[in-house]
């Protein structure tokens, strides 16, 4: 056999000693292939929900919800004072909040699932409000 023939031989041996001893090496240490890392869901608040809201203004609303991303805009509906109003707002987690310019409040909460909560400030004081999802879309 030539010294090259022989060099190639105990190279390719040798390659094949330290390949059989990285995969014992991983077998014995737990490694195995990457891991996907894990699914997110999807924030979703876009749709219709219902609430109640107490302090110098009590009462119902309704809001519509359009979401991108982080970004809240659409309607609420207040029965006192009684009008639609224009808001938005964002979402980031777990914390909401949003304006109704026109009604001259603002809201601050948080959320979780098909539920949110939290507190609402206008110029005649400052008072709490609760929702629940009721639709997804419309």
């Amino acid at each position: 056999m030539s010294l090259l023939r022989h060099r190639t031989a105990r190279a390719l041996s040798l390659l094949s000693v330290l390949a059989l001893l990285a995969v014992c090496w991983s077998s014995a240490t737990g490694a195995s292939a990457p891991k996907k890392p894990p699914t997110r869901t999807k924030v979703t608040l876009a749709g219709f929900w219902t609430g109640t809201y107490s302090g110098p203004y009590n009462g119902t609303f309704l809001i519509h919800w359009k979401q991108v991303r982080s970004k809240l805009s659409g309607t609420i509906k207040l029965s006192s004072p009684s009008g639609t109003y224009g808001i938005a707002g964002k979402v980031q987690n777990g914390a909401i909040s949003f304006g109704a310019v026109d009604a001259g409040a603002t809201y601050t909460g948080t959320w979780k699932g098909k539920s949110m909560s939290g507190k609402y400030h206008t110029a005649a004081g400052d008072g709490s409000w609760s929702a629940h999802k009721v639709a997804a879309r419309g």
